[in-house]
């Protein structure tokens, strides 16, 4: 986990007063300095200030929810801003980190920006793939960093003491619950595991298995398995490093946390070491299950009609607590960072393009695009008027989306070899789910195992 490292000053006003109006704009916080002294990779030179990049073609490697975004918002609005082409390709999100790192690595240079998950920045950052933005973001005054989400601007951004990318996606998970099967059972959405174990026994067993209590994403895989079990190692008042950056793996919280992916797994929707991301929404949306954990964007998926049965018939919660643990954390499931490959040959216009689709603008017009997969990054578009509408499309509440984001998180370790350490932990516990070895002998794995 990195150092918190300090931000730039206030920024000038932003670009459409239309859009300004409608954030509402909130800015919190004293001003701050910016970081040391440069680097050789790092980026020097001055992005347009005319917004004129005609006859530039900007290609961009992003995960593949991200993508429509691109396609259908983002390429249509920087034509019309710049007079340049925006091209975006998508990878599934097992393949993102390998292929940032070889297109810079072996020297193919296709791309100018990366849409990186938060987690695997010290390993793309290391292999030299990103541009060190730190002395470039301490120039661009109108960039506004201080509106950036405190919870999300480091754990996205800085790898030891430096900047290689702005915040971009505001991810967070909730518990999502259908308030159909919960009625038919006399059931209240849980606030503690406990609970949560409660409603999905009780659900599975009372229908013979015509529905599921719960989903649980168990494929091994980090950024499946690994909110699963981050979510109750938090729930439990757990965490994965301690203040040194030592793994925490064996202690009460952890053991607790893994038990219960254990327990749960008979009363889950069949297989939870075989179900992915889609599988779990899909189920969901089918009205097959009672309950599952996903992130917010989710929530304009389950309001779909025609994605989804179950429309006015869920609603959704903050993740349960457990083991007389009362103190409430976001776990940083995910999220994303946009950086500048260090392999661009169009860095200037690649600068400008980082800045401007994570500015206040465009961040407030992403977030509020039908379906977006897209969260607030900045507390002007959290708090705006307009945001809030925009969740008021849905069950959930605009106080919990903004308690999530504005809290204090659990960030996931992002280190050179954190994402290799992660894999093993889901490698590990997804044998202990499937029977083959005990919680205990899991953790006690996965502790042995982790590197630095």
């Amino acid at each position: 986990m990195n150092t918190p490292i300090c931000r730039t000053p206030t920024a000038g006003p932003s670009r459409r007063s239309v859009l300004r109006q409608a954030a509402s704009l909130a800015l919190f916080g004293p001003a701050l300095t910016a970081l040391g002294s440069t680097s050789a990779a790092a980026a020097t030179t001055q992005a347009s200030s005319s917004l004129d990049f005609s006859g530039i073609t900007l290609k961009v490697l992003c995960n593949t929810p991200h993508l429509p975004i691109y396609t259908g918002f983002l390429a249509p609005a920087w034509q019309q801003s710049t007079g340049g082409t925006l091209l975006a390709t998508a990878v599934n999100y097992t393949q993102l980190e390998d292929a940032i790192i070889q297109d810079v690595q072996s020297g193919t240079g296709e791309y100018d920006c990366f849409d990186y998950y938060y987690y695997l920045l010290g390993s793309i950052a290391q292999a030299g793939a990103l541009v060190d933005l730190t002395e470039w973001i301490a120039t661009q005054r109108d960039l506004d960093t201080r509106d950036f989400l405190e919870s999300r601007y480091d754990p996205y951004t800085a790898y030891r003491h430096r900047r290689y990318g702005l915040p971009y996606d505001g991810d967070q998970h909730l518990i999502f619950y259908n308030q159909e099967l919960l009625d038919t059972y006399g059931l209240k959405p849980p606030t503690t595991w406990d609970e949560y174990d409660a409603v999905a026994k009780t659900i599975t067993e009372g229908s013979g298995g015509a529905y599921y209590g719960a989903v649980v994403t168990g494929q091994p895989d980090p950024i499946v398995l690994g909110p699963a079990f981050i979510n109750r190692l938090v729930g439990y008042g757990g965490d994965l490093l301690d203040r040194s950056g030592r793994p925490t793996l064996t202690t009460d919280a952890a053991l607790a946390a893994a038990q219960h992916l254990i327990d749960i797994a008979p009363y889950a929707l069949p297989t939870p070491t075989a179900t992915g991301l889609g599988t779990a929404t899909t189920a969901f949306m089918a009205g097959q299950a009672a309950l599952v954990e996903t992130w917010a964007d989710e929530a304009h998926r389950f309001a779909d009609p025609t994605l989804s049965k179950i429309v006015g018939k869920w609603g959704a919660t903050a993740l349960p607590l457990g083991g007389g643990n009362t103190r409430r954390r976001t776990p940083l499931d995910g999220g994303y960072g946009l950086g500048v490959s260090a392999a661009s040959k169009n860095r200037d216009a690649a600068l400008e393009f980082i800045k401007w689709v994570t500015g206040t603008d465009e961040m407030l017009l992403e977030t509020t695009q039908k379906d977006s997969a897209i969260d607030p990054n900045r507390t002007s578009v959290l708090h705006s008027t307009a945001y809030a509408a925009y969740v008021a499309n849905t069950p959930v509440t605009i106080d919990l989306i903004r308690a999530g984001l504005d809290g204090t998180p659990m960030v996931w370790p992002n280190g050179p070899a954190d994402p290799d350490n992660l894999q093993r932990l889901v490698d590990q516990l997804a044998l202990a789910i499937e029977g083959k070895q005990s919680a205990a002998t899991a953790l006690q794995n996965a502790q042995t195992t982790w590197t630095s």
